[in-house]
Formats: structure tokens, sequence, C-alpha cells
């Protein structure tokens, strides 16, 4: 069945329900995925992205509801990472002749991951513009949404964006549309691809959806890489990017904890209930039971960070080094933090929390509390108030 976006421009991509992580093991995804190509049918028949290797099949049967792929004259690749493009070699042993539009970065990520691929390539920049028949297209570079390649591609006579990785989610359905399925698990894969994948280049993201804005290109429908394409108020995607590259946080906690006899988790929960008199809303997770990616994505639009640990060799918990880096290295904005932990011997747990998150740009703003082995009736007093000065600093922001 022909699955269309609007006038003459179809769904032709393939969708993966199969897999529960994706870039290696390193994203959990609860609702698969869809790896999204769209055809343009005009005088030049155009293939907005390719597909995963493995699914290349399924790109070549829907094309083929309106044309054989050798018959293809035009394939845009906005972004070459190997889930949108890996199909290409084989789609090229098909159609060797086809002409293949990359920006200056897509140049450079082809031909490394597709060697041979070259001779067929155009470098456009912002602002070019090709013919396809009736309609144009048009490109902007869109570098760090998330690769440096990355571009959209805009048919202003349809006032479609294909706008690569950027506003698409995890999520594999039959519909097409963000209207037309559940809209919390929607936003929650939205705000979790942002969390996970391009908070690190928020600033990048914020000056290139400006520089686009700055366009003035009418935009009808966005149509990503992924996931659900945007029609009903399609800009809403957009001016949450902007709220979440800028830093707007809720006033809200995440804390995060690993235990070893539970001294640790009594802490916590005696500092959750700090924030609970304050009347701050928390989420609570358990780094050796919990998913750091759904973790990162509650992080994401909370104002403070609480993290506990145990000492143990002297440093962390393997399973909170991970989180650590993972925070230091996504970098959030606006974000406030204090660590908390148990000791045997030596205890340099909380003060490697605290390094770590101000090499992450949280700032400390409470000293960090150690107590050795069980937590007494008083050390729990003191992370009850702990939590209820945290929590008065939260309201403060």
């Amino acid at each position: 069945m022909k699955q269309t976006i609007c006038n003459d421009v179809y769904w032709v991509g393939a969708l993966e329900w199969s897999k529960d992580h994706f870039h290696g093991h390193e994203l959990s995804i609860r609702h698969g995925t869809s790896y999204n190509s769209y055809f343009i049918n005009d005088e030049k028949k155009v293939l907005i992205d390719v597909v995963r290797d493995s699914h290349l099949s399924d790109l070549a049967d829907h094309i083929s509801q309106f044309c054989k792929v050798e018959e293809l004259d035009i394939l845009i690749i906005n972004h070459a990472e190997p889930d949108h493009a890996s199909g290409l070699p084989r789609l090229l042993q098909m159609n060797p002749n086809i002409e293949i539009y990359v920006s200056r970065g897509g140049k450079i990520s082809v031909t490394r991951h597709f060697p041979g691929a070259e001779k067929n390539l155009k470098v456009v920049k912002t602002g070019d513009e090709i013919s396809i028949g009736k309609r144009t297209l048009r490109f902007f570079e869109a570098q760090m949404l998330h690769w440096p390649d990355t571009m959209f591609t805009y048919c202003p006579e349809e006032k479609i964006l294909f706008s690569a990785d950027a506003f698409g989610q995890h999520y594999a359905a039959p519909e097409r549309f963000a209207d037309q399925i559940d809209q919390k698990g929607l936003w929650f894969e939205a705000e979790k691809y942002f969390a996970n994948i391009l908070t690190l280049y928020s600033q990048q993201i914020l000056k290139k959806i400006d520089e686009f804005l700055k366009l003035g290109w009418e935009i009808a429908v966005i149509a990503p890489a992924h996931g659900m394409c945007w029609r009903q108020n399609p800009t809403q995607i957009v001016e949450k990017y902007i709220q979440w590259a800028t830093g707007e946080p809720q006033k809200s906690a995440v804390i995060v904890f690993d235990t070893i006899w539970g001294g640790t988790e009594k802490m916590a929960r005696a500092i959750a209930e700090g924030l609970e008199d304050e009347g701050v809303s928390y989420r609570m997770f358990n780094a050796g039971a919990a998913d750091l990616a759904d973790t990162m994505t509650d992080l994401l639009s909370c104002r403070a960070l609480v993290v506990g640990c145990p000492t143990r060799n002297n440093k962390l918990l393997p399973t909170l080094a991970l989180y650590m880096e993972e925070i230091s290295g996504l970098r959030f904005k606006n974000k406030i933090g204090m660590a908390f932990g148990t000791y045997g011997w030596s205890g340099e747990a909380v003060k490697r929390l605290e390094t770590f998150m101000q090499e992450a740009g949280i700032e400390v703003v409470i000293p960090g509390y150690k107590c050795q082995f069980a937590p007494s009736q008083e050390d729990l007093a003191k992370c009850r108030e702990m939590g209820r000065e945290l929590g008065r600093k939260i309201k403060a922001a």
C-alpha cells in the first residue's frame, strides 16, 4: 500500500521491530524504530535517504510501487550514518548512475563509509537548489544535528522539510504521522532522543535553528529520518528542541544511587523525604537496575541531580562510574547537584561524584555527606535536612 506523506511524496522506508538497543548497546529503544526514506514522484524520480542494509529489500519493494530502483534519478543523503545509508552499496549495484546529493561534510562521511560512491556525489551547501520537474529542492547545512554531515532538504512547493535525524524519535508504527499515535509514548521518545543523542550539541542546535528560521521557509510537514512525521502544528517539535537546548528546567530533582548493603539507599530515601517536605517532585533511579538512557531523559528537564554511591576499592561502583561518564559527556545545562554515600574505611566516592559533577558543569550547591557503614538515625536526619535544603534551592531557582 502506498503511504502518502503529501502530494506525490511517499514514505518508502522500513520498520525495525527486532532491536531493543541502538548505537550498538548504548541506547535502549522501547518502541522499535523506523528507517525513514521518502520518494518524490516528479519528472525526476527522487529518493530521500536510504535505509539500513538489512532492510534494503523493504525499501526496494516500496519503491517498486512507483518505478524500478534502476529508474531513480536522484538520491539525497541528508546524513550518512549506517542506519540511514548502509544500503547504499547495494543500491549502487542496482543503479550505478544515480546522482547523489550530499553536504560538504557528507562528501567526507559517504566516501569514508562507502568507498566507490564518490564518483556519484554532487556537493551542495545552504541555499543551493535543484529542479526535479514541477518541484524544487533546497538544501540547508545542519551540522551537528547530530553529525557534521547533516543537512536538511526542503521542497517549497509542498512545504515539506526532510530533517534527517533532527526532530525524530525511535518509534515503529504502521501509522506515519505524530497525531495518529499515543502522545505519551511519542513525546517520551522524542525527548529521549534529544537527551541521549543531541544534548551535547545544544548550543549548535540553537544556532542552527535560529539560522534556519531566519530563512522564512514555510513548513507544513516535517519528515525526519526516524519515527513519525509532524503535520499538525509541525513546528511544535522545533519549539521543544529550543526548550530542551536552552535547558529550561522544571522544579524537580533526579536521584541516582547504587547500594551494596542498603545503607546508601536509606540515605537516598531520606533525601527524597526532605524533597517531599518542600513539595519538590523527584524521580529516583537505582543505577544497578535502571535504564541509563531513560534516566538521562528525566535528567534533561530537571533542576537538580542528587547522586549517591558507596566507596569500593577507593573509587565508585562501576554502575555509578558509567552514569557519571555519560552525564559528564552530555553536559546538561542549568543543573545543580549534591552527592552522598556510605563507606567502610576510606570514603573517596562522594568527592569523586562531586568532581564528576563539576566537570559536567553541574554546580555542587550543598557539600557532600558520607557516613561509615550503616547510616544512623542522626545520619538519616542529616540527609532529610539536606533534601529540604536542596528543595528550597530548587524552588528558588
